[in-house]
C-alpha cells in the first residue's frame, strides 16, 4: 500500500485542487492494448480533419496552470506544464508519441480532456508520496537523463516520496526512476486540475476513461480523489 498526501500548505495555497489517482495492479503492459490504439488513431484524425484542437494558452485549462505556475516562481512558457507541452507536440506533429501502451492511455487521456497527467511506477516508490512545497534540499533525476541530477528550487511545487523528487514544477516532468514501463505491474496515474469548481466535473469523466482503458489489461484498478478536504488517500 502507498499513500499519496497534499500537504497543508499546497491545499491552503491551491483550495480549488482535485486530483484523480487512478491505481492499476497486474497490470500487463506487454500486450496489445486495442482500445488505447484506436483512441489515439482517432483522436489525431480528427487532429488532421480539423475537428478537434488540444487546448493551447488561451483555453481556461492551460490558463488556470500558467497561474499556478507563475504564483510558485515558474515561469509556464519556459518550463510547461504537461499538458501544455504535450498539447502543443500533437499540434505541431500531427501525432502522440508511441511509448508503451499504459503511457500511452495517460498521454491520450491528458490530451482529450485538457488536464495534466502522470504516472509513477509503485515498486520504485519510497515511503509516502506527498505534494509539497520543495525546501531546496531535495534531488530529483529526470526522465530519460539517469546520470543527471538536479535540485528544485526552494517553494517549487513537487510530487516526493521519502527518498527522492517524482516530479518537478508540480507536473512538468517525471523522474526517470519511477518511470511506467512495459514490465510495470504497480502504477498510479494521476490527473490534475487546481480550478474543480469549474473542471471537477471534466476531471472525473477523464478518471473514468483512462479507467476504461486501463480495465482490460489489470487484474484490479481504483480511482481515488485527493482534494484540500480529503488530502489523503492510500492506494
Amino acid at each position: 500500500m502507498t499513500a499519496f498526501r497534499i500537504s497543508t500548505a499546497v491545499a491552503d495555497a491551491f483550495p480549488d485542487t482535485l486530483i484523480a489517482v487512478v491505481t492499476a495492479t497486474g497490470l500487463r503492459g506487454g500486450e496489445p492494448w486495442p482500445a488505447t490504439a484506436a483512441a489515439l488513431e482517432d483522436l489525431e484524425a480528427q487532429l488532421a480533419d480539423g475537428a478537434w484542437q488540444p487546448a493551447d494558452e488561451s483555453d481556461p485549462l492551460i490558463e488556470a496552470w500558467h497561474a499556478a505556475y507563475h504564483s510558485f516562481g515558474t515561469n509556464p512558457r519556459r518550463i510547461r506544464p504537461s499538458v501544455d507541452a504535450l498539447g502543443r507536440r500533437l499540434a505541431k506533429k500531427g501525432t502522440l508519441p508511441r511509448i508503451n501502451p499504459a503511457v500511452d492511455s495517460y498521454n491520450y487521456v491528458s490530451v482529450r480532456h485538457g488536464l495534466p497527467a502522470g504516472a509513477f511506477d509503485l515498486d520504485h516508490v519510497t515511503g509516502e508520496v506527498e505534494i509539497r512545497y520543495a525546501d531546496g534540499s531535495e534531488s530529483f533525476t529526470p526522465l530519460g537523463e539517469p546520470d543527471t541530477v538536479e535540485n528544485p528550487r526552494p517553494g517549487e511545487i513537487i510530487y516526493t516520496d521519502t527518498t527522492d523528487v517524482l516530479t518537478r514544477h508540480w507536473n512538468h516532468r517525471d523522474a526517470h526512476h519511477t518511470r511506467v514501463t512495459e514490465d510495470s505491474t504497480r502504477v498510479s496515474f494521476v490527473l490534475e486540475t487546481v480550478a474543480a469548481t469549474r473542471d471537477g466535473d471534466l476531471l472525473k469523466v477523464a478518471a473514468e476513461d483512462l479507467h476504461g482503458l486501463l480495465v482490460p489489461h489489470t487484474r484490479q484498478s481504483t480511482v481515488y480523489y485527493l482534494s484540500p478536504a480529503h488530502p489523503d488517500a492510500t492506494v
